[in-house]
């Protein structure tokens, strides 16, 4: 199939190797470089995903490289989607849009129909970009799976792709991966293969020379990079598997000089990119925790979003969580929803026709007065929001009080409201039942005009949720709700003048991400190989 645009293949030894950064630094490299750049992977699995212009939901990997690369991401770089909603089905996402809840066996049998799909979708980028940048999945050589295989050689052959196979040293074995890997493909994979990536090391990349020798003799294959492990840059993550690295950085203990805010680690937890941008704000330390008595070492606890939400509610009351959330607040503790975190805030959250569970119903954490039933319909639609003149004042000062913080303020005016933006992805409808205040009134950016409020707030201000994805991703919202926990919390002195910046910020690691790999991998000759200027 004659493509206008070339195309560059990142495979990989296995899951978590490393494709999904290569790619978006290639992204870079080449936007740097001139060259109009997309990514590209057919088929993707994972539960943090995000909503495009045009209401389509994604992969978050795509969506950062989409970033990397310079341009909006598109649905077109991620046609099928796969988000896990139980150890044995996932709900099927094509183009943006959710098909139904398949089983394996059921997904494998659908599977053959979405070949034209990911074939006009690679077409149609192909058309207007200079070069795509692919990402394989898991292992490029599963052989059981190779003969339903969608996004990894067969995808290759499809864009007649150059491919770049990535193992990853850290994890040990890296010669069994590469030269395994490469010597199950058939000759005509093999010759597709521009050569091997080794990332992640620790230590100086010159210590690895014989290493490189013994790989290029058995291979037959250069070398086409040794990228060291790095721990100056970070971006968002693609789905759950880095959690168990961070569950492993939690304090034990408040910090006395930054903000403490824990994120529940939930079974099917969804979107935790949410919280990123607490990650790397330097006046927040940020963990994940699943045990209950944990809850007491943070100033606000948040609950993220989730792809099985009354499993996951179920979880928190079987586990003790929900008690000790519950106790928390009661004593003076600030907890906040997002999405499925925010439906757990209520009375109840109800699937009577089993949508997403057939737990059919569950009680809620009860700090909210409002409950959720679930219905088919999925919206996914970008929004733009502002605050509700009822509730800005819980977001100026604590207990509702405005006066203790507008003369620190950067706005002259509280009474303007300001414009966020996010995106939803939710399948249920939340209804307030008592005393509490609705929050957003949000304009869904999806083609239609709608215009409705979205979220609540306890009348005490220490409890809140909202379907709105990304909204601490708005500086200024942030910064705000941060001022607020500090004052509450007995840190106003923690916070740093002026504030952090997340979207400038994203774009120095994409900038650091593509000096690294640049420095560490022969760009020359890679697109030498794909007919590029070398300059």
């Amino acid at each position: 199939m004659k493509q206008q645009a070339r195309s560059l293949m990142f495979l990989g030894t296995g899951s978590d190797v490393g494709k999904s950064i290569l790619a978006a630094a290639y992204c870079r490299i080449l936007r740097q470089d001139g060259y109009r750049v997309a990514p590209f992977k057919a088929q993707n699995m994972a539960l943090n995903s995000f909503i495009t212009r045009q209401g389509g939901e994604m992969g978050r990997a795509q969506v950062v490289q989409a970033e990397a690369a310079g341009i909006e991401p598109h649905v077109d770089m991620n046609p099928v989607l796969l988000k896990p909603t139980s150890q044995m089905g996932s709900q099927v996402i094509v183009l943006g849009k959710a098909v139904g809840n398949f089983s394996a066996l059921e997904y494998y049998q659908y599977k053959h129909k979405l070949l034209p799909v990911v074939r006009d979708s690679y077409r149609r980028l192909a058309r207007d970009h200079d070069v795509i940048v692919l990402e394989g999945a898991g292992s490029a050589v599963e052989l059981n799976l190779k003969e339903h295989d969608l996004v990894n050689m067969a995808m290759a052959e499809m864009a007649d792709a150059h491919c770049i196979l990535v193992g990853d040293i850290d994890r040990g074995g890296i010669f069994a991966a590469l030269l395994g890997s490469f010597m199950l493909l058939n000759a005509r994979e093999q010759a597709r293969i521009l050569g091997f990536m080794v990332n992640k090391l620790r230590g100086d990349p010159r210590l690895f020379a014989n290493g490189t020798e013994i790989l290029e003799a058995r291979s037959g294959k250069p070398v086409l990079g040794v990228i060291p492990y790095f721990d100056h840059i970070a971006l968002p993550e693609e789905d759950s598997v880095a959690l168990g690295r961070r569950m492993r950085q939690n304090p034990s203990a408040k910090s006395r000089d930054r903000l403490a805010i824990g994120i529940v680690r939930l079974p099917f937890i969804s979107n935790y990119t949410d919280f990123d941008c607490f990650e790397q704000d330097p006046q927040v330390e940020l963990s994940y925790f699943d045990a209950p008595p944990r809850v007491f070492a943070y100033d606000a606890v948040m609950l993220p979003g989730s792809k099985n939400t009354l499993e996951d509610l179920d979880f928190l009351r079987r586990s003790g969580l929900a008690d000790a959330i519950a106790a928390f607040y009661k004593c003076g503790g600030t907890v906040v929803g997002i999405c499925g975190g925010y439906q757990m805030l209520g009375h109840s959250v109800k699937d009577p026709g089993g949508v997403e569970s057939k737990l059919g119903v569950v009680p809620g954490l009860g700090l909210l007065e409002m409950e959720t039933e679930m219905f088919p319909h999925k919206v996914t639609s970008q929004v733009e929001a502002s605050l509700l003149k009822e509730a800005r004042a819980y977001f100026s000062a604590p207990e509702g009080k405005p006066s203790e913080v507008d003369a620190r303020s950067h706005d002259n005016d509280r009474d303007v409201p300001r414009r966020l933006r996010g995106y939803e992805i939710h399948m249920g409808q939340s209804v307030p039942r008592g005393a509490c205040r609705e929050l957003f009134r949000i304009h869904r950016r999806d083609g239609c005009t709608v215009h409705v409020t979205d979220g609540l707030i306890g009348m005490d201000g220490r409890v809140w949720g909202t379907y709105i994805h990304g909204i601490f991703d708005n500086d200024r919202f942030r910064r705000d709700f941060l001022q607020v926990l500090s004052i509450r919390s007995g840190k106003d002195g923690a916070l740093l003048s002026g504030g952090f910046a997340y979207e400038h910020w994203k774009e120095q690691q994409y900038d650091l991400l593509a000096e690294h790999v640049r420095r560490h991998t022969d760009v020359a000759r890679i697109y030498r190989a794909m007919g590029l200027y070398t300059g």
